[in-house]
């Protein structure tokens, strides 16, 4: 199992490195060629938006070998990037947007099939250890390859860098070969097969829905507070823009961090706890962003990075522990959705929820987080206090010994 983990930590970062790189080097490419900064940001939509159709990319993931999926999805993006060498002035841009869209889709069916293979990989003790270590290594590579295809576009174009993001995938795929599965995962369901039929699963249990619920509400809040972050910076503090580097750099290292650790937690308190955890540390986050003093809010983008994983960590854990593996590509497709869908909602609206100020959105979004946390904790004392005994009843009779 030990070499499973290794090969699911070493995929993380091959994949982190090259889809980071492209993110920015995209918009960068863009830029560059049109002028225009509202289609350089059409680069991530088109990343993005993928993620909605996340419960019929998991009906095929359910219907298909999900090994043989994921090395194909793999290697069709190794083959697309070098496509990209046709770029040459503004009206081959369009490939730019083609590219992104075959990333974000490559997302989606990824995401999904790992999924559903790391319960066939890990015994289920080890599941949050290595979420939480994949968490951790994504992290850490936001930290460094934006910076690194940056500086390749800088040198020598963004021909090269769809070379070098090439190779990762096609170097991701034979990892996934070498993986070696406990037990076959079956390929066609037994169950409803229905796009709805993922949407039963997590909704069906409290032990799936309510991590997943909460770590949806702990990323909108995220996606929620994006514009504030900006405002914040440039007119609360009165820095420079430039200033939301340290500031993402922060975040970066506090999501490593959170990451290691995030896989002892959920072992000892359960996913639901911890996403309740992650989701109220969010919160505190929010509120440390809103004091007038740049070290504060450097700390708080620390805690930021920590909350989220752990929100994240363990509602894909709990789909992983509790999801019947004829249903599992669905099920964490649909709690992909649920959790990341609605950031193309809350940025808008944090967008201008920010003309009153940097900090109002910042409490707003604190206070529901607050109060989502709490909402299970309230659920949780109800369902682990036993039911008062009736008057008359035996139980409540007490023996006492001579």
């Amino acid at each position: 199992m030990r070499r499973n983990a290794i090969l699911f930590v070493t995929i993380s970062v091959l994949s982190g490195c090259g889809g980071s790189a492209m993110a920015l080097v995209s918009g960068i490419w863009i830029l560059d060629l049109t002028r225009s900064s509202s289609l350089a940001a059409l680069a991530g939509l088109c990343v993005y938006a993928p993620t909605l159709a996340g419960p019929w990319c998991g009906a095929l993931v359910d219907r298909l070998p999900r090994r043989p999926l994921v090395i194909g999805v793999n290697l069709t993006l190794a083959a697309v990037l070098p496509t990209l060498l046709a770029v040459r002035g503004p009206g081959q841009v369009w490939l730019l947007f083609c590219v992104s869209t075959v990333y974000g889709v490559a997302y989606v069916l990824v995401d999904a099939s790992e999924s559903a293979l790391l319960p066939a990989a890990l015994s289920p003790d080890e599941l949050g250890h290595v979420n939480g270590w994949r968490s951790s290594a994504q992290e850490g590579v936001k930290l460094v390859a934006p910076l690194a295809g940056a500086g390749l576009y800088a040198w020598q174009g963004g021909h090269l860098v769809a070379l070098l993001a090439a190779a990762l995938p096609a170097l991701a795929a034979a990892l996934y070969a070498l993986l070696r599965l406990r037990h076959p995962a079956r390929t066609v369901a037994s169950r409803p097969t229905g796009v709805r039929a993922g949407l039963a699963v997590v909704w069906a249990s409290p032990l799936t829905r309510l991590p997943v619920i909460l770590a949806g509400v702990a990323i909108a809040a995220s996606g929620f507070t994006t514009a504030a972050g900006y405002a914040v910076v440039t007119d609360e503090l009165g820095l420079p823009a430039t200033f939301l580097g340290v500031l993402l750099s922060a975040q970066g290292l506090g999501s490593v961090a959170g990451g290691l650790v995030a896989g002892r937690l959920i072992a000892r308190f359960g996913p639901t706890t911890v996403a309740a955890l992650g989701t109220a540390v969010f919160a505190v986050s929010c509120l440390g962003r809103c004091l007038p003093w740049w070290p504060a809010v450097v700390a708080a983008s620390v805690v930021a990075g920590a909350g989220l994983p752990w929100a994240v960590v363990a509602a894909v854990t709990a789909v992983q522990t509790h999801s019947p593996d004829e249903l599992l590509g669905r099920a964490a497709a649909t709690a992909n959705t649920i959790m990341f869908g609605p950031i193309a909602a809350a940025i808008p609206l944090g967008s201008a929820a920010v003309l009153l100020g940097g900090r109002p959105p910042l409490v707003l979004a604190a206070t529901v987080c607050l109060v989502a946390a709490g909402v299970w904790h309230r659920r949780h004392l109800t369902v682990a206090r036993p039911p008062a005994p009736r008057r008359g009843s035996r139980r409540s009779v007490r023996r006492v010994r001579p």
